[in-house]
């Protein structure tokens, strides 16, 4: 039997992965624009840890107009600087422009298939995938799945979006349960809580 207090062993390293874990990490999500944050989020984390993200995600929000795309896929170049200048986000001017490239790129799935989740969960058939590893070091850092919307999202026009990112956003947003197997939230995300 799995105890409350067992969690991935990542969920451990510190408060915010707690939290983190237990309470957004592996859940559907099928908002498009809590979509669209965590996309941005997982293109930020690209060869930084992801709780230097978890600790800037506030800044972020606020930086980025609460991750709505309308707003950012309008940004021009002055943006782009100011944005540069502030400390509270990875200041990566890559980055920066991937964000409102990939806000572009965003509306413009919504307008072609109308939602950005429609879209995305196909990659799975609409249905979590559920894995079953009983060990952290068996999780894939990549999949098929991720592989093929790597290759898709880069043909729409998106950026940051390899296929080691795609399985991150995959894991963030409940599309696949990498969970472990004795972790508490393993059968609640499997069950949909």
């Amino acid at each position: 039997m799995t105890s409350p207090n067992t969690r991935c062993s990542w969920g451990n390293a510190d408060p915010l992965y707690e939290t983190y874990h237990d309470v957004e990490w592996g859940v559907p999500t099928h908002d498009d624009q809590a979509l669209f944050e965590m996309l941005t989020l997982e293109g930020a984390q690209a060869g930084l840890s992801w709780l230097t993200i978890l600790k800037k995600r506030e800044n972020y929000r606020r930086a980025f107009s609460g991750f709505d795309p309308r707003k950012i896929a309008r940004y021009d170049s002055r943006r782009v600087e100011r944005l540069l200048a502030n400390n509270g986000i990875v200041r990566n001017r890559l980055k920066i422009r991937s964000t409102i490239k990939n806000a572009r790129a965003f509306l413009a799935v919504q307008n072609d298939v109308g939602s950005f989740d429609r879209y995305i969960w196909r990659f799975v058939q609409g249905t979590p995938k559920q894995n079953a590893w009983k060990d952290v070091g068996q999780i894939p850092a990549h999949s098929a799945e991720s592989d093929a919307m790597s290759r898709d999202l880069k043909q729409r026009g998106f950026g940051f979006v390899g296929p080691t990112i795609c399985y991150a956003f995959m894991q963030a947003t409940g599309m696949v349960n990498d969970h472990v197997t004795d972790c508490f939230r393993y059968e609640e995300v499997r069950r949909g809580q």
